[in-house]
């Protein structure tokens, strides 16, 4: 029996509008957690949302993201940014070097408020649920005009994602078409 290394750059690219992601290790491989590496531009939040099946595990490696892990007093519909838990947890900005745990059931997300891209590291057991999802809501992405949200809710109620605000992204960055295409260079 044999592993895997996969090298820095390596490992197949998916990139949407929304986000960039790498697959780096799947189910494919014969691993029960999936790992991708994942460019999270300025202005995407990835909205609150929880898995009744899977945990996760998020590692910045390059920038800042705003995360949270815990189950709040009250749920808005709109925006988890002012969420607190019963016991004061808030969410947090979390730099490069910082890692989140996730655990099953858990209401969680994530978003990049600053002006740079960020780059993290993401790991979902098991495997490959979260590889379908991204594949298919790629798919979503690629049709003309904007995400047909009743698609992408029944794509999550498939993949154990209860969302709880919504999904936003910048789809108009200045000079990420320009990144993206001297990425795919390399």
């Amino acid at each position: 029996m044999n592993g895997i290394v996969v090298g820095p750059g390596h490992g197949r690219k998916l990139i949407t509008p929304a986000q960039e992601i790498t697959f780096k290790v799947t189910g494919a491989d014969g691993s029960k957690a999936s790992v991708f590496e994942v460019v999270v531009p300025p202005g995407f939040d990835v909205g609150a949302h929880m898995h009744h099946h899977s945990e996760e595990l998020f590692c910045v490696l390059e920038g800042e993201l705003e995360i949270f892990a815990f189950e709040p007093e009250h749920y808005t519909a709109t925006d988890w940014t002012n969420w607190k838990s019963a016991g004061g947890d808030h969410p947090v900005r979390a730099a490069a070097g910082s890692v989140a745990f996730v655990p099953q059931g858990c209401p969680h997300g994530f978003a990049n408020r600053t002006g740079a891209p960020a780059r993290m590291l993401f790991t979902v057991n098991p495997s490959p649920q979260h590889e379908f999802y991204f594949d298919q809501l790629a798919e979503i992405f690629a049709e003309p005009g904007p995400p047909d949200p009743e698609a992408i809710e029944h794509l999550r109620r498939e993949h154990d994602i209860t969302q709880f605000t919504p999904l936003r992204h910048n789809r108009s960055q200045p000079g990420a078409a320009d990144r993206r295409a001297e990425e795919r260079k390399k």
